[in-house]
């Protein structure tokens, strides 16, 4: 079934300026300097230096000083586009659940079968993880710094990604392809499973790769709720 879907993921493309532009927006990130073209292209810069600085020092420990080196640029000019350190973080752990929102409804409208919508659900979660793994694992080490205002940000983001995936299982169970379960539930368990393979790929690495690591996770996740109905659908679906 891992076959019958594309390998690349949607999102392997330059990074759509509006999740950083998004937030200044709404008033959660500032910057002095009005050029949103140029603000964009700054703060990814800054995020992709950043991601690796917190990832290898810890965000606590972490300095603008030392993210603006990475990035090769002064800390002065990173004051330009983020009023703190604190709002880098928030971009950066904001690029992933941005990433996740905007490639999930592509994989869900990819098929009609309720079936496939799920799988391809679970594929498009699993491959932006291993494409952003530095920033899942971030966002799992670090959200709890952000302010209350770019926590729940980040917190509504991520229900609304969580949404897509619980369509396609409801669409399941109105199918009868499903059992009756607790959907948000079930979600979580979804994406968590998919989360996984950042937060365990010093050894998941050793022991699999990502096209195996989806399909053995998503029988997984799948055959947990099947019917019979569901079964019998699901060889139809493997079978191409």
């Amino acid at each position: 079934m891992a076959r019958q879907t594309k390998k690349t993921n949607p999102n392997q493309t330059d990074l759509d300026s509006s999740w950083l532009e998004g937030p200044n927006a709404l008033g959660l990130v500032t910057s002095r300097v009005e050029d949103a073209e140029l603000v964009s292209a700054r703060r990814s810069q800054f995020v992709q230096s950043a991601i690796k600085v917190f990832c290898r020092k810890g965000y606590h420990s972490a300095t603008v000083k030392e993210i603006a080196q990475e990035a090769g640029v002064s800390p002065g000019l990173i004051y330009q586009y983020v009023n703190d350190k604190e709002e880098v973080l928030f971009l950066s752990i904001q690029l992933i659940v941005y990433t996740l929102k905007n490639g999930l409804p592509q994989a869900f409208h990819s098929t009609s079968n309720p079936l496939r919508r799920f799988y391809a659900c679970f594929e498009a979660y699993c491959r932006v993880v291993d494409l952003h793994r530095d920033s899942s694992l971030l966002t799992y080490r670090e959200t709890s710094s952000l302010s209350k205002p770019h926590r729940d940000f980040i917190k509504d983001m991520e229900l609304e990604t969580n949404e897509i995936i619980a369509i396609a299982v409801r669409e399941c169970i109105q199918a009868e392809y499903f059992e009756k379960v607790n959907v948000e539930l079930f979600v979580y368990h979804t994406i968590i499973t998919a989360q996984a393979w950042a937060l365990k790929y010093w050894r998941l690495a050793k022991i699999t790769d990502l096209d195996e690591y989806i399909a053995v996770n998503a029988r997984f996740l799948m055959s947990s709720v099947l019917t019979e109905k569901g079964r019998e659908e699901f060889e139809k679906v493997l079978a191409g």
